[in-house]
C-alpha cells in the first residue's frame, strides 16, 4: 500500500512539472513611470549636450590688439554702432587686449566683413581661427 501511495505520490508530481504550456509568448507589464524617466533622461542629456553643440571650430576678425584698454572698448563700441549684427568679444592675454568680432562658420564669410571693417580699422586687423557661437535651435528650425 505504501509503494502505491508513494507511486500516485510521485506521478501527481512529476504530472505537475509537465503541467505549464510553452505558448512562446512572454507577457511583459511596465510601470508607467519608466516613459517618465526615459523623458527626463532625454530632456538631461539635451541640456548637458547644448553646450558642446553650441561652439564649434571657425573664423573671426581680429579688429584690435592693444595695451590700451580704453582704445580697445572704444573700437567695441565702434563695432557694435556700425555692425550690430556681429558679436564683439574683448580678449584679455597679458599685456593686450584683443577685440574680435563675429562668428563665421567658414573663411568666405569672415573676408566679406573683413573687407568692411578694413574701411573703419586700418590697423592690424586679420581673420583668425576660433571656436565661434552657434545656435542649435535656429540651425534645427532651418532643417
Amino acid at each position: 500500500m505504501m509503494k502505491t501511495m508513494l507511486f500516485f505520490a510521485t506521478l501527481l508530481i512529476s504530472l505537475a512539472g509537465y503541467s505549464q504550456v510553452d505558448t512562446n509568448s512572454v507577457i511583459v507589464k511596465k510601470d508607467a513611470r519608466i516613459d517618465q524617466l526615459i523623458a527626463k533622461q532625454i530632456e538631461i542629456n539635451e541640456f548637458t549636450t547644448r553646450e558642446a553643440r553650441s561652439n564649434v571650430p571657425g573664423f573671426r576678425i581680429q579688429v584690435v590688439n592693444t595695451t590700451d584698454r580704453t582704445k580697445a572698448i572704444q573700437a567695441k563700441t565702434k563695432v557694435y554702432q556700425n555692425y550690430p549684427e556681429l558679436s564683439a568679444y574683448l580678449l584679455y592675454q597679458s599685456p593686450y587686449f584683443r577685440l574680435r568680432v563675429g562668428n563665421f562658420l567658414t573663411r568666405k564669410e569672415a573676408e566679406v566683413y573683413l573687407k568692411k571693417l578694413t574701411k573703419d580699422f586700418s590697423q592690424n586687423i586679420y581673420i583668425v581661427n576660433d571656436t565661434v557661437e552657434t545656435n542649435p535651435d535656429k540651425s534645427l528650425e532651418q532643417d
